[in-house]
């Protein structure tokens, strides 16, 4: 990866590791804070790992003492103003809304989080799928305290993780608040001594990876449907998938590989 100091306005670096891309945020010098330079950045990385065949998983991280302190108001002010998005159309939308004009991403996504995870990092990594978190770290949805509303995914996501008391205490509060109250959330899912998030996120992305892609896509995707669209319209889809999964290359493999009692080697197909 990239050792070079990062310019004033920041960048995403990204690091192929087999099938894995990982994902840096760099801007230390500013807590990791997002320019629309960095948003648009981030988009990109995230459609390189949908359309490259050989990746399977994500791992979102970031480099110095914290994941992102969010977004750098005085940069995006302009685009809010004129009511824009960082991110063209046609690239995947990091905070994976679904609105037209955006894909949405189908692989998975592990995120690692550490020391400040304000505002654009929570939603971050509420848009992303498990999410590894230090336990030095700080959590703040502190938007109503700027004068504007978190309009990335917060209002929606912490309230069908959380109940919605426990989203607006902190939405509506904008209060710091801890990994240990994060994982109560339903946040994070696993909370690690300082220092080891990132291995922690790489292992379980490790483990997706040697899964089936297509079963991993499937599987993710048909989760998702159910949150948001409810259980009926994801079980509607159950016959249909199935039946496309046994008819791949990777079914028949994982079926060869169950009775000569060996690893499966999966190929997407």
């Amino acid at each position: 990866m990239d050792t070079t100091p990062a310019p004033a306005e920041g960048r995403i670096l990204t690091e192929v590791r087999g099938p894995i891309l990982m994902i840096g945020i760099d801007r230390p010098a500013k807590r990791n804070g997002f320019t629309p330079t960095m948003m648009r950045a981030l988009a990109e990385a995230y459609t390189r790992l949908d359309d490259d065949p050989v990746l399977r998983v994500g791992v979102l991280h970031a480099i110095g003492d914290h994941f992102t302190a969010g977004l750098d108001l005085p940069a995006f002010a302009p685009l809010m103003q004129r009511g824009e998005y960082a991110v063209p159309h046609g690239l995947v939308d990091p905070l994976n809304l679904g609105d037209a004009g955006w894909r949405r991403r189908t692989k998975p996504l592990v995120v690692a989080v550490k020391g400040i995870t304000f505002t654009l990092g929570i939603e971050l990594m509420l848009a992303a799928d498990i999410v590894v978190a230090a336990d030095d770290g700080r959590f703040s949805q502190l938007e109503v305290a700027r004068g504007i509303m978190a309009t990335g995914g917060a209002t929606l996501r912490m309230a069908e993780r959380a109940g919605l008391g426990n989203a607006l205490l902190h939405l509506l509060t904008g209060d710091d608040f801890n990994s240990a109250e994060a994982l109560r959330l339903n946040f994070v899912q696993r909370v690690v001594p300082a220092g080891q998030e990132l291995d922690g996120a790489l292992r379980i992305a490790e483990r997706i990876a040697r899964q089936a892609p297509l079963a991993v896509i499937a599987t993710r995707l048909n989760a998702l449907k159910a949150v948001e669209q409810g259980p009926q319209a994801a079980m509607a889809d159950f016959d249909a998938t199935q039946q496309r999964l046994a008819l791949s290359e990777d079914a028949a493999e994982g079926v060869a590989a169950f009775r000569e009692k060996r690893p499966p080697v999966f190929k997407g197909r």
